[in-house]
């Protein structure tokens, strides 16, 4: 039997505690342009890209003559791919898809990079604003259920630049700021009232592991940051009645080899921000990029096991935590179990 259930399941809703009902909901970001809030971000923005410190990284690059630095983005943002992506949470894809749009390179050096081709290597195609914002509005014509960025963080100035145009096109999907979390206060300050869901990232609680594995020991701390004032904007998930994404906060947290002590810090900060926290505990790590060819990587040069998976799940539970991701809703092309 083929089905595409719209049923929200109890365990998400919380029995109307973090229901929005879809007839009361409106993107931020339409408050912020009709009362002139989006202008001005999009000009604070653009004229930040002149000593660029859009991220911890703190460059200092003027953008604004196509330099760039650790990024390697100048003026205008470069776009790897865009289209309805069924492979992101249940919340987010629906029975249409999210729509995606994956940004060329990246602000981290993760050696174990999945997507290299795009955030390493730079895969992609540069596009104006205009041309980004008739992105945006294909994939909302195309009946996508929100407009996803994924690897924002070094891009802030242009989608928001993008966006005053998407708006004055039709724009009404939610936006999802699907990011690793190594984005400043500045960045997170200029989605403030402009950002729907944000989707962060929890890779690594440990400096050492961090600078040595995603080449920068700050990012724990930059991401408790950056994630504290998520919450702090949004506050945590909330879902339609079909059980869709619609506001607040949904933290990713990838399971490493070998590296539950991380996963034990990262949950208990979570549950202590809150404890109705939406957390997807991630198991699809396999090694990639560096981690798969360079030697010095051995440790993590292998796939996480199940007892791994498992024992963070435990986890996250005994810190408190219960909002979990899993794939309720079935998909066309999706089996049950058994048949």
């Amino acid at each position: 039997m083929w089905l595409a259930s719209r049923t929200i399941p109890p365990e998400l809703h919380g029995h109307g505690r973090f229901v929005i009902r879809a007839a009361d909901f409106s993107p931020a970001y339409l408050r912020a342009y009709e009362d002139g809030r989006l202008r001005a971000k999009v000009e604070e923005a653009i004229e930040a890209l002149r000593d660029c410190r859009l991220c911890p990284r703190d460059c200092g690059v003027n953008r604004l003559e196509n330099r760039f630095a650790v990024c390697k983005v100048g003026r205008h943002a470069r776009v790897s791919s865009a289209f309805h992506h069924f492979g992101e949470e249940d919340v987010l894809r629906g029975w249409n898809g999210s729509g995606t749009i994956f940004f060329s390179w990246c602000n981290l050096r993760c050696v174990f990079c999945q997507n290299f081709e795009t955030s390493q290597i730079g895969e992609g195609e540069e596009l104006t604003p205009r041309e980004l914002a008739r992105v945006m509005l294909r994939l909302q014509a195309e009946g996508c259920h929100n407009i996803n960025f994924v690897t924002p963080e070094h891009v802030v100035p242009q989608i928001l630049e993008a966006l005053l145009v998407a708006v004055a096109g039709g724009l009404r999907l939610p936006l999802v700021y699907n990011t690793s979390a190594y984005d400043s206060e500045h960045s997170i300050r200029l989605m403030e009232g402009v950002v729907d869901v944000y989707m962060p990232d929890f890779k690594l609680w440990d400096r050492e592991r961090s600078r040595r594995y995603l080449l920068a020991p700050d990012y724990p701390e930059a991401a408790r940051r950056a994630i504290r004032l998520m919450h702090e904007q949004v506050g945590v998930l909330k879902v339609d009645e079909d059980g869709l994404a619609r506001r607040g906060v949904l933290v990713r947290h990838l399971v490493m080899p070998g590296m539950l002590d991380d996963t034990r810090e990262i949950v208990r900060w979570l549950a202590a921000l809150s404890p109705d926290t939406y957390v997807n505990i991630m198991d699809q790590y396999f090694p990639a990029w560096r981690a798969k060819t360079e030697e010095r990587f051995r440790e993590i040069n292998r796939r996480v096991t199940p007892r791994e998976v498992e024992e963070a799940l435990a986890l996250a539970r005994a810190a408190g935590l219960w909002r979990f991701d899993a794939r309720w809703r079935r998909m066309p092309g999706a089996l049950r179990a058994g048949e």
